[in-house]
């Protein structure tokens, strides 16, 4: 059996920063309901395919926005997660900070887009922060962490061990980790304690191009994650964690469904479903540490795989 992570990052967005207070309520229904002329494909669409499955999910809710709009949407979020009985973990994208109504820390101008770009002291004051947004909106328990944009470092950890939270899934290879301090020499892609918190990297994966890939929903075939899990269990890693976003099943322009996503996010439950002697769906409430000693290569893809995946990604594009 291996521990298999379907996350998902939840956030709101008024795509661009200007008449933000106007822009947010059509925002978010856009973000969470993704209303379009075919149904919705937002939030409670993936509920309800993982709930159709069995599946726990774990979502990573982004609370700062409710600095700046108020807790009723966060709530909101929070309860279509929660009724669902899904967990609620903690996700920060800093560049609500500057944008707050009251001020979240001293002396901040100006858009700072990762965590890591902020000292020990404010990292610990903002995890602090977004954990009792989410416990006044009714979510309760967080203990993990995923830092927006994958954009952490090593003081990130200290950070939440201040705030006693156990999991990090922010490290990602293909994206900052080897410069996040944590492991610069070592690329991680199995769990490893550092700071006194467990660090649950996303999976990552060589595709025959010469740089690595992490496994994401809009950036991986079907064909791509069910080869990369099996490979994964056969190998005897300890966990497989995969990425999505709410607004992940939606065309770029958010008025329709992206037909080949909701295919492959529909086949990856299906498949977890068909195989649960092999693959362990949950999430981090629970969950006994497996960090390793020592750190396996990346995974890989043969390249005709890959060609595969960039024909099916053209065609998406063709179809946006």
């Amino acid at each position: 059996m291996i521990d298999v992570f379907l996350t998902v990052d939840v956030e709101v967005w008024c795509d661009g920063w200007d008449d933000i207070d106007a822009k947010f309520p059509s925002a978010f229904q856009r973000y969470i309901y993704g209303h379009t002329s075919r149904g919705d494909y937002g939030l409670p669409y993936q509920l309800h395919q993982l709930q159709e499955y069995g599946l726990t999910g774990v979502f990573f809710v982004e609370p700062l926005f409710s600095t700046r709009f108020g807790l009723e949407p966060l709530s909101e979020i929070i309860s279509l997660v929660r009724e669902r009985g899904h967990e609620i973990q903690l996700h920060l994208h800093t560049e609500w900070v500057d944008e707050s109504s009251v001020p979240l820390l001293d002396n901040i101008t100006g858009k700072k887009q990762f965590l890591r770009y902020f000292s020990l002291e404010e990292q610990t004051i903002l995890i602090r922060t977004g954990m009792k947004l989410i416990e006044s909106a009714g979510g309760r328990n967080v203990n993990a962490f995923r830092a927006g944009s994958f954009g952490f470092n090593r003081e990130t950890l200290l950070a939440l061990a201040t705030n006693r939270i156990t999991f990090d899934s922010s490290y990602n290879a293909s994206m900052f980790g080897l410069d996040s301090g944590v492991s610069p020499e070592i690329p991680l892609v199995e769990p490893v304690k550092c700071e006194g918190v467990y660090e649950y990297p996303m999976t990552v994966f060589d595709g025959g191009t010469g740089s690595l890939r992490h496994v994401q929903l809009t950036a991986c075939s079907s064909r791509e994650m069910e080869s990369l899990l099996w490979q994964a269990l056969e190998s005897g890693r300890k966990a497989f964690v995969i990425l999505s976003h709410n607004f992940e099943l939606l065309n770029s322009a958010m008025n329709r469904p992206d037909d080949i996503v909701v295919a492959r996010f529909r086949k990856l439950c299906a498949f977890l479903d068909r195989h649960r002697d092999c693959f362990r769906v949950r999430g981090f409430r629970g969950l006994t540490p497996l960090p390793v000693l020592t750190q396996p290569a990346p995974l890989t893809s043969p390249i005709w795989r890959t060609g595969l995946r960039m024909l099916e990604q053209g065609l998406r594009r063709r179809l946006r």
